[in-house]
């Protein structure tokens, strides 16, 4: 995974991209390396981890491109999850997980949503509608999921942010010319 920025002056699928690519890879940056320790560590009152966060980036990435967009089922882990009993599964379950299955879990995520993505921008580009509907009918435009995700991964890597500060003192916007992950 190297890092990416976006273009200077391109498209906006190239901008909308880049920073959507630019933020994973620094999400994935901030997450990296860490052990079963470090990715249950917590910062005073807040119940998050980087674990967790891991598991939930994941979860967002199969259902924003599986079930808005495509309008397909969730698959493997999360449709055996009985998520009427514990809306934030994700979130709980993580502390359970090992280092290797959660940054597995995130880093497939991501590729099977780089390639939904790039498939759907050759057929049909940012304006074609996904499979979810408003209550008014309405469908959201694959332009609109996309924005989501930037938005989601923004709050997300801020909080990650401050996670590894308190874990290790990694602080910095952009991983180091070359980084690649060792996790």
């Amino acid at each position: 995974m190297d890092f990416c920025e976006p273009p200077v002056a391109g498209t906006e699928e190239e901008h909308l991209l880049g920073a959507l690519d630019r933020l994973r890879t620094t999400f994935r940056w901030k997450a990296d390396g860490l052990d079963a320790a470090g990715l249950r560590t917590r910062v005073g009152a807040s119940s998050l981890t980087i674990g967790g966060l891991l598991k939930h980036l994941a979860l967002h990435e199969d259902h924003m491109f599986t079930v808005k967009f495509r309008g397909e089922p969730l698959g493997q882990p999360w449709n055996a999850v009985d998520w009427e009993s514990d809306r934030d599964w994700e979130f709980s379950s993580a502390a359970g997980d090992s280092p290797e299955t959660l940054y597995a879990l995130w880093d497939n995520a991501v590729a099977r949503s780089r390639a939904t993505l790039a498939a759907a921008l050759a057929d049909g580009g940012l304006d074609q509608p996904a499979a979810i509907t408003w209550p008014d009918g309405r469908h959201a435009s694959l332009r609109r999921l996309v924005y989501d995700k930037v938005e989601e991964y923004g709050r997300h890597t801020g909080h990650c942010d401050l996670l590894r500060e308190a874990i290790d003192g990694r602080t910095g916007e952009d991983p180091p010319s070359g980084w690649h992950p060792v996790s």
